[in-house]
């Protein structure tokens, strides 16, 4: 990535001891994680793994709850599903009650993570522990019960709750094998899903965005420009394997009145996938009784009413300037 001129040298001897190495995971906030697991294999034909599966081997921990969370690895990335009514850890319920399901926040796997919440803090970038008390030490904050680093930044100061997670095995991940790389397409898969295009997070501020994808984690920005068919202008940045849109919606569109509730906050609006055949993914949602909410020649949107409060985008192309139009 170009390095930005405003770097302190304190930042550059930053990046040189961290690095992101993956987008960790999206969040997503469901009523029913039962009916989330049913339409995910019936949508995507993509099978859940729950998190209470992985540990009921393990020790039970009181006050830990593991049966709050479903995990669904879809191409190159690894979706959660998270019902916040079980989510009751040390016996507090840590996110509100969601009566319908949406989009929450995502994280990244660090490596170096303490230089990067070093980092954040000389930006003004205030962090929270998993029990959302704020960080003030020199140290960053650890997981609930456990000395391993894990801490959250305050919707405040970068839009969203992102997550640092530091960059090591996590079992429901199959992306942190040294060998993995991103499937091709198989015959089975009903949307024949090469990988995913974009995030998109909704904003009225999209530099507050920047100041910590592109400024303290050295995100670049490859492409500017308009998406019709929601209604947004947005900034792409990518970082580590993924791109990011940071996008400012028009007045009276969906997208508007999603980013609206969050207000002055972000919202975390949808994930685009790119696809092999358009109309055949197109086919298949409607199959499923998925509505399509707009298409042009070359993207498709849902809409949220059936397909999980996600407006998911599928396309046939890649942003413009996306590093990975290469692979």
């Amino acid at each position: 990535m170009p390095e930005s001129t405003s770097r302190t040298p304190d930042d550059r001897d930053d990046e040189r001891d961290f690095r992101v190495t993956m987008m960790y995971h999206p969040s997503h906030h469901v009523p029913d994680l039962g009916e989330a697991e049913r339409w995910f294999e019936r949508v995507f034909g993509r099978t859940s793994t729950s998190l209470a599966s992985r540990m009921r081997d393990l020790p039970t921990r009181p006050g830990y709850p593991t049966d709050y969370s479903i995990f669904t690895p879809i191409s190159d990335v690894l979706f959660d599903t998270i019902d916040p009514k079980r989510y009751v850890l040390l016996g507090v319920q840590r996110y509100a009650t969601v009566e319908q399901p949406h989009l929450k926040g995502f994280g990244w796997y660090i490596d170096g993570i303490a230089e990067v919440y070093r980092k954040l803090r000389r930006h003004g970038i205030r962090m929270v522990s998993q029990l959302d008390e704020l960080a003030d030490g020199d140290a960053p904050p650890t997981a609930a019960g456990s000395p391993m680093p894990l801490y959250f930044s305050l919707p405040e100061d970068t839009g969203l709750r992102y997550e640092f997670f530091p960059a090591i095995p996590f079992p429901l991940d199959p992306r942190i094998a040294p060998d993995w790389s991103v499937p091709p397409v198989s015959d089975d898969d009903p949307l024949g899903i090469e990988r995913c295009s974009h995030h998109t997070v909704l904003t009225s501020d999209p530099e507050r965005a920047l100041r910590l994808v592109r400024d303290v984690l050295g995100g670049e920005v490859i492409h500017e420009g308009r998406d019709e068919l929601r209604g947004t202008t947005g900034t792409y940045v990518a970082l580590a394997d993924s791109v990011l849109e940071y996008a400012v919606p028009d007045v009276g569109t969906a997208a508007h009145a999603d980013w609206s509730g969050e207000d002055p906050n972000d919202a975390y609006h949808s994930i685009t996938w790119k696809v092999a055949d358009l109309d055949r993914a197109q086919r298949h949602l409607e199959a499923q009784g998925v509505r399509i909410q707009t298409r042009s020649d070359d993207t498709i949107v849902t809409d949220t009413a059936t397909s999980l409060g996600i407006p998911w985008g599928f396309t046939s192309r890649l942003t413009p300037g996306d590093p990975r139009s290469g692979d």
